[in-house]
């Protein structure tokens, strides 16, 4: 098995997410806020999936030893140095995730829901018993169980499948037509930082990231016939839960619509 096989197996449910309703019903600010509240819950789990990553493929106790492949190491730890500690649009250190919630702020959607989310996870020390008693909705609870349970499950090449195939193969694609959406329907809003954002990710993982995380799934899996066929199955899952965040997403926008 190879890429282009897993790339035929994947590519259904690539087209579905790149041809999603859900971007031309992102039309006004509420719309927006919608979808930046639930989306960003995307960007939060996608920063555990990077830290499993680097713990798994880098020595993060002491004492250190090193670990067995010097290549996977500086992959993983190039690709958290960005994700981790990039440059802001006004040249601060932030992680993207701290970025997007920024991004939130400043074009005035809610963040409350997600730090109450956050601080329950603290509270409880147990991520799953957090999802479940959550007031999320059902496929973006679905969305954040599947990230949780690969990483639970401990199987590196797996954690990268769902890395690399759900999140950053995917992005920039799916990320352009985010952002062609923006610039057809906020012309006279200020989203500098929400674009910023999306282009820096777009850039990143078009340029960079991409390319490692799949050469970081070559190193893991090599020959081992099963590891890429797990590496597939993982991937056709992570693509049809992020399908679900956007219906998730979509349902709440024709929702809101509804109540006016």
């Amino acid at each position: 098995m190879n890429f282009s096989t897993i790339n035929q197996k994947i590519q259904p449910q690539k087209d579905t997410l790149l041809q999603h309703s859900l971007y031309e019903k992102v039309k006004t600010l509420d719309d927006l806020h919608k979808f930046l509240e639930c989306h960003v819950y995307a960007v939060w789990d996608f920063m555990s999936l990077l830290k499993a990553l680097q713990n798994k493929l880098t020595c993060t106790i002491t004492p250190w030893f090193a670990t067995e492949n010097p290549q996977t190491r500086y992959l993983i730890n190039e690709i958290v140095l960005a994700e981790e500690s990039d440059l802001t649009l006004d040249g601060r250190r932030l992680s993207h995730f701290e970025m997007y919630m920024e991004a939130m702020q400043s074009c005035g959607a809610k963040t409350k829901e997600l730090n109450k989310f956050l601080h329950h996870v603290i509270e409880t020390k147990n991520v799953f018993i957090s999802i479940n008693q959550s007031d999320l909705h059902p496929n973006i609870k679905a969305f954040l169980d599947f990230t949780f349970r690969v990483i639970e499950e401990g199987k590196v090449h797996k954690i990268a499948a769902a890395f690399t195939f759900g999140r950053e193969d995917l992005i920039p694609s799916m990320f352009s037509e985010i952002l062609k959406n923006f610039q057809q329907n906020f012309p006279k809003t200020d989203l500098s930082k929400l674009i910023y954002y999306f282009e820096r990710h777009i850039e990143l993982d078009a340029d960079e990231h991409g390319p490692m995380a799949m050469q970081m799934i070559t190193e893991l899996c090599q020959d081992d016939e099963h590891k890429w066929k797990e590496v597939e199955e993982v991937s056709v899952l992570a693509l049809e839960k992020r399908i679900g965040l956007w219906d998730a997403i979509e349902e709440k926008i024709e929702a809101n619509l509804e109540l006016v």
